[in-house]
């Protein structure tokens, strides 16, 4: 299992500054949208300058029809990040041009995860969106990815066991929304603690604000780190 810090701060700096207090450390660091969008792809290669360690999550979730999300996909490789994500949903002709799409890129491959359904949806809401259960939907969209040849899926804890169970153990589980337990949920709905992301056999789990949002960032991913 390897921990992604969800780097979701309020500025640059403040988001450098939190890194460099992490150096060294074996961590992934998960850019998503409000980061991308606010400092762009060279706030990717002022980290890979400062060359603190990290392998770099460029989680965009991209959703288009088949030739953006190609063109799309190879525009993030060419950054040289280690892994990205896509929309399940985007459907299977979509997902199996991505994943064309990375095997004829001639430089450094990263890791294509598929989005299931969102951690911040439960079942009520899943039925309102897919009209199925939610672990149902679940299943189907994980078995597509990994029909189509993608790396693993972004699932709920509460599912990632299913998922290996129903693919395979080699394909790879990413679980956001872990978090200490009795702690405030925020807007997610499925998620768990550490414990819950060993049973479930979890490849990655995502942690964002049990860390940078604690009086000592570095203490706290140490013990995660050990915990692990």
């Amino acid at each position: 299992m390897q921990l992604c810090l969800a780097l979701d701060l309020e500025s640059q700096e403040a988001c450098l500054n939190l890194l460099e207090q992490l150096k060294g450390l074996d961590l992934w660091i998960k850019l998503g949208l409000r980061g991308f969008i606010r400092e762009g792809p060279s706030f990717l290669e002022r980290i890979k300058n400062i060359d603190l360690g990290f392998k770099l999550f460029l989680d965009l979730k991209l959703h288009d029809i088949s030739y953006t999300m190609q063109e799309a996909v190879l525009e993030c490789a060419k950054l040289g990040v280690d892994m990205l994500t896509v929309h399940a949903s985007s459907g299977g002709e979509a997902l199996k041009d991505v994943v064309q799409s990375l095997r004829n890129f001639q430089g450094k491959k990263p890791l294509l995860m598929g989005v299931t359904l969102l951690t911040s949806l439960d079942e009520s809401q899943a039925h309102a969106i897919y009209h199925a259960p939610l672990l149902d939907q679940t299943l189907y969209l994980a078995k597509l990815c990994f029909d189509c040849g993608l790396d693993g899926v972004v699932c709920s804890v509460l599912e990632s066991l299913a998922i290996k169970q129903a693919t395979s153990t080699q394909f790879l589980t990413l679980t956001p929304g872990i978090r200490p337990p009795n702690t405030p949920l925020g807007d997610q709905k499925r998620v768990g603690t550490l414990a819950d992301a060993k049973k479930a056999h979890a490849d990655f789990i995502v942690m964002g604000r049990p860390i940078y949002g604690a009086s000592n960032p570095l203490e706290i991913t140490r013990h995660i780190l050990e915990q692990i």
